[in-house]
């Protein structure tokens, strides 16, 4: 069993080896490997394996051997899966690897948001509180969390954790789903529209799949419903933002600040709207690189491949 891991240096960059999924095959692994050289380097292969490295339909149409193709992330929008589907290929992902890290990211984000701790530090450290004439020293308002609004676009398994959290703040929560609204156990959510959370929430947190459907989700004319005051976070893809727009809202004052974790083309571009725009904090996908996170995806995607091989594929995300 020939498997090729076309992208394999984020997930191990030294620290979590790929012995569970070497005991399958015959492993080759790839740091990264660029468009023009896809094709040549799944040739012969039965088993792929990829993070963001795309998979078109031209490609997958070109590897007969090709039996399994395990994404090693949950969001699996990188390959064409109707393609896949069409060749009897099935693809699976990693579901749950990583809620609690990106929960507690998404967390990260919003505190920094509203206290600032970094930018507070660094004041401190230019001398700012040194020279005030008071025992505290405050640059910029701070904001509680308590009793606003904490709006969830994808209440799945990462949106509930986030939502835990901020309940746990004193928020109110209020959730959009486009199917499948139920409420995890012993959470209060009011479910709306996805213009309606809009316009109520004081902080909007995205964590929802990207898809035709919601690419650019949030644009000029969703972020004028929201409040000056309140916050948008993605954790999610970056597609779901319309970027220029996002950064014209914060450039204008019609939004209080931004945090990003995610972008539409990865690794930023230098010249991203985002970068200069005010009050915008943006970190480089990090919120699933734990350590704890990426050994559980190792471990699930090796139980993926066992999966498969005994006739049993299991977390398969294409109709085969």
């Amino acid at each position: 069993m020939k498997i090729v891991v076309l992208d394999g240096f984020t997930l191990n960059p030294g620290d979590n080896p790929w012995d569970a999924v070497g005991r399958h095959g015959e492993l080759t692994v790839h740091d990264r490997t660029p468009d023009e050289l896809v094709l040549e380097r799944c040739a012969g292969a039965e088993i792929v394996l990829t993070n963001k490295t795309k998979l078109s339909a031209q490609t997958l149409a070109a590897l007969p051997q090709l039996r399994l193709i395990c994404v090693l992330a949950t969001g699996y929008n990188v390959v064409d899966v109707e393609k896949a589907a069409q060749l009897g290929i099935p693809v699976c992902n990693v579901p749950e690897y990583g809620s609690d890290s990106v929960a507690q990211h998404a967390t990260a984000l919003l505190l920094e948001l509203t206290n600032m701790v970094g930018c507070y530090d660094q004041a401190v450290k230019r001398g700012d509180w040194s020279r005030s004439r008071d025992f505290t020293f405050v640059a910029d308002p701070l904001t509680e969390l308590a009793g606003k609004v904490m709006g969830i676009v994808g209440l799945g398994h990462i949106g509930a954790r986030v939502a835990r959290i901020a309940h746990a703040l004193g928020m109110e929560i209020v959730a959009y789903n486009p199917t499948h609204r139920v409420a995890p156990e012993g959470l209060p959510v009011e479910w709306l529209s996805l213009d309606e959370l809009f316009r109520r929430a004081d902080v909007i947190s995205l964590h929802c799949p990207l898809t035709t459907q919601n690419q650019g989700l949030v644009n000029r004319e969703r972020l004028a419903l929201m409040k000056p005051h309140s916050f948008i976070i993605n954790t999610s893809r970056g597609g779901l933002v319309n970027e220029q727009d996002l950064a014209d809202a914060l450039n204008s004052g019609a939004l209080a600040g931004a945090a990003v974790d995610v972008a539409a083309h990865e690794p930023i571009p230098s010249d991203s709207p985002l970068i200069t725009a005010k009050n915008c904090l943006i970190t480089p996908h990090i919120a699933w690189a734990t350590l704890a996170a990426r050994r559980r995806l190792m471990a699930t995607t090796a139980e993926n491949i066992a999966a498969f091989l005994a006739g049993k594929p299991q977390n398969v995300v294409n109709a085969v």
